[in-house]
């Protein structure tokens, strides 16, 4: 649970179909919903243009089929690079240009078809030009899907660490068809599915036990019925969270449950460890964490380590990363206070500890360093 109360999530065995509702959007989760798109885009965001933006190679599988089913509205496709070295302010500064040479006014909507640096930047362009326009996200990958793509988070990456100037901005929908998981890399579903243990972990004891009971199947058919209800119970504890805390003074901040150490990760691999990698670890470093200041109870990190082993994802940092080094990387998080480095903890599968602090407990450095060193 968090905060004590249990999530409503749908009950998405045996549907063709999820709809949830968050924050006035709505997130459609469907096999083959792609195709709908633009029926959907005209209904929510109808527009003079459409402005696609895609990473190259998103955009060239996918571009073409999205832009199919806008028309008759005149679309426009614009590309960038693709991976974490993209979501920069100049990347922000290229695409916007590009939409004002193009001549798009206000009545543009702008469709993120991508996985989260795409859903982020282009959502980003969208929350900043002409004072902000409408956008929908168009998630393709697996951790877009569950994640990333739900909440209104905009942004991009600086020298000093990841997300740090971006803008709240929701979506007019979200439209999310496992049928294009087929073509992504079986690391990137792992990397996926890293995410939706940790909605478990913090929110669903049930879905944790689910998932890792259900590894193998998940990876196996990443486009099968039993994704689809992976990504809809996910989904679903991300929406409650978000309706109850848009802004992320309190409740939303569990969602970060690995993310401290998963950022430090990321930055100092220079973004070579996929996000979910970086989390997996982040999760587990954390949850020992937790148990040693007596916060979590005990076998927690166990439970979690166990869930994400079966998934194949790791566990522990990169043997040439010293605790030090990644120590060092934690302040420039977003979630930082004051300069203290906090972090959302469980205090077990299902809940989160730390409600009276707002979700950010802060923990002595020596105390991440042991958890840091462990390498089994």
């Amino acid at each position: 649970m968090v905060g004590g109360r249990a999530p409503v999530a749908p009950d998405a065995r045996g549907m063709d179909e999820v709809q949830l509702i968050v924050t006035g959007y709505a997130l459609t989760i469907a096999r083959g919903v792609l195709h709908r798109a633009g029926d959907i885009a005209r209904t929510v965001a109808p527009a003079h243009r459409y402005a696609v933006i895609a990473d190259d190679t998103t955009g060239g599988l996918y571009g073409e089929r999205l832009a199919a089913v806008l028309s008759p509205t005149p679309v426009i496709q614009l590309r960038f690079p693709p991976g974490e070295a993209s979501k920069t302010r100049e990347t922000w500064s290229a695409l916007t240009d590009a939409l004002l040479d193009a001549g798009c006014g206000r009545d543009t909507t702008i469709v993120a078809l991508g996985g989260g640096v795409t859903g982020d930047l282009a959502g980003f362009v969208a929350a900043t030009y002409l004072r902000g326009v409408p956008y929908l996200q168009v998630p393709t990958s697996l951790l877009a899907m569950i994640d990333s793509s739900i909440g209104g988070k905009t942004g991009v990456d600086t020298s000093h660490g990841k997300n740090l100037v971006g803008a709240f901005h929701r979506p007019a929908a979200v439209i999310a068809d496992p049928e294009l998981l087929r073509t992504l890399p079986a690391e990137h579903v792992r990397a996926g599915l890293a995410e939706a243990v940790k909605h478990g972990v913090i929110a669903d004891a049930s879905l944790f036990d689910w998932i890792a009971s259900h590894a193998a199947e998940l990876l196996a058919e990443p486009d099968g019925p039993l994704m689809t209800e992976c990504i809809a119970r996910a989904v679903a504890i991300k929406a409650r969270v978000v309706e109850a805390d848009e802004r992320e003074s309190g409740l939303r901040k569990t969602l970060n449950f690995g993310h401290t150490i998963g950022h430090a990760l990321e930055r100092v691999t220079s973004y070579r460890l996929l996000h979910g990698d970086a989390v997996a670890i982040g999760m587990v470093v954390e949850a020992r964490a937790a148990e040693r200041v007596g916060i979590a109870e005990a076998g927690t990190a166990v439970r979690i380590a166990e869930a994400l082993r079966a998934l194949g994802l790791p566990t522990t940092p990169p043997e040439e990363l010293v605790p030090e080094r990644i120590l060092a990387a934690t302040p420039s998080d977003k979630k930082s206070r004051a300069g203290a480095v906090e972090y959302a903890l469980p205090c077990r599968i299902g809940e989160m500890a730390g409600e009276a602090q707002g979700y950010g407990i802060r923990l002595e450095e020596e105390v991440v360093s042991k958890e840091l060193g462990v390498r089994s």
